[in-house]
């Protein structure tokens, strides 16, 4: 580990942890620790990479510190899953993760591996997704690509993937892998979402108990971004350990925030108001160039209602990760060399576009985040 006090919190599919951990944390204040990092992971394929992730995220910390002040750090680890495309590897991925699913995903990629071909394969695989994802039980939103035709699913996801790519087998068998693909985003972003309200959240509101002095600074790389978000709704009432909340590549909403949607005025995002709970900045990272959440995220929402082209931009679908949250009063919007240069804003919703160093959605041990995080803590030198 690149920095001490490090500790590692722990939580399973249910959001529960080992014991002890809440008072480990607290005991970083007695220590002398005035402020806390805590980086939540998104895509991740084991635990010793998550480590990995943070030692490597969190490098840069100290040299950007200012005299006296004292930090400690914390990796959030929970069940995710990294993908390669290749459907063995992440049979065996998703596999570990989701071992109750292990059937099903045994009958998806022997699909995969073949076609799907006949239109009874198509609708088998199409069925096979719900259940992975538990549509029937889901209580929630569902993606709409789970509910719409599988045959046009998987043409629509491969056209997105590569728009030249003739007709024929492969085209669907591509598309039918991005399907897979997205739905194990779903289940996993769902369960990230879990993992943060009934896990962190009162997690934090016990350390905060014990250690009311502790300043805590969240920080989520995409699916962790929805992680450290929902943290705030699982919050117990009447605490505030929250200092700031750094969002990296968040992989949900831009309209999570929101008031009001613009395209439903009677209806707000499933994290309104929220933002109040953070005794400083709500800081959210988006870049353009980050393709799975500015092509693929909001295409998975809309396929089954929306005939317009791949390309086509629908607001109503954004990811907050690629164009930042809107409809959030008083939203400010920085480029990432003002934020350098200036600092962040000390309360309220800041927009900041770190599209250049920001190349990909997995982009993120970037000496540049590492500053905008420290200045949205409050605790960076002076310039």
């Amino acid at each position: 580990m690149s920095v001490e006090p490090y500790r590692e919190i722990c939580f399973d599919q249910d959001g529960d942890g080992p014991p002890g951990q809440a008072p480990a944390l607290a005991a970083l204040a007695r220590q002398g620790v005035s402020d806390l990092f805590l980086l939540a992971h998104g895509r991740n394929g084991s635990p010793s990479g998550a480590t990995r992730l943070c030692s490597d995220f969190f490098a840069p910390f100290p040299g950007l510190l200012a005299p006296g002040a004292e930090a400690g750090y914390a990796g959030v680890v929970w069940p995710s899953a990294v993908f390669t495309g290749e459907p063995g590897r992440d049979h065996r991925a998703l596999a570990t993760v989701l071992p109750e699913k292990e059937p099903v995903l045994e009958r998806l990629t022997g699909l995969l591996a073949s076609g799907p071909a006949r239109e009874a394969e198509f609708a088998e695989f199409g069925a096979l997704l719900r259940e992975l994802a538990d549509v029937a039980d889901a209580g929630g939103p569902v993606p709409a690509f789970l509910v719409a035709d599988p045959v046009e699913v998987c043409g629509r996801f491969a056209d997105a993937l590569d728009p030249d790519l003739p007709e024929g087998p492969e085209r669907y068998r591509r598309g039918a892998r991005e399907a897979l693909r997205q739905t194990a985003h779903h289940v996993l972003g769902r369960r990230a979402g879990h993992v943060g309200e009934h896990g962190l959240g009162p997690l934090l509101g016990e350390v905060a108990r014990a250690a009311p002095g502790l300043r805590v600074h969240l920080v989520g790389h995409g699916a962790g971004a929805r992680l450290v978000a929902y943290a705030l709704r699982g919050l117990p009432a009447g605490t505030r350990p929250v200092a700031s909340v750094t969002l990296l590549q968040g992989s949900f909403s831009h309209y999570a925030f929101a008031a009001r949607l613009p395209h439903a005025p009677e209806r707000a995002g499933a994290l309104r108001g929220l933002e109040l709970r953070i005794r400083g900045p709500l800081v959210v990272c988006h870049s353009r160039h980050d393709a799975a959440l500015g092509v693929l995220y909001p295409m998975a929402s809309r396929l089954a209602d929306d005939p317009g082209p791949i390309g086509a931009d629908d607001p109503r679908r954004g990811a907050i990760g690629h164009d930042g949250a809107r409809a959030v009063p008083g939203t400010v919007a920085r480029s990432l060399a003002a934020v350098l240069r200036t600092g962040v804003p000390g309360a309220g919703c800041v927009n900041v576009d770190t599209a250049e160093v920001v190349r990909s959605h997995d982009d993120l041990c970037r000496p540049e985040l590492a500053r905008v995080v420290v200045s949205a803590s409050g605790t960076g030198r002076r310039r």
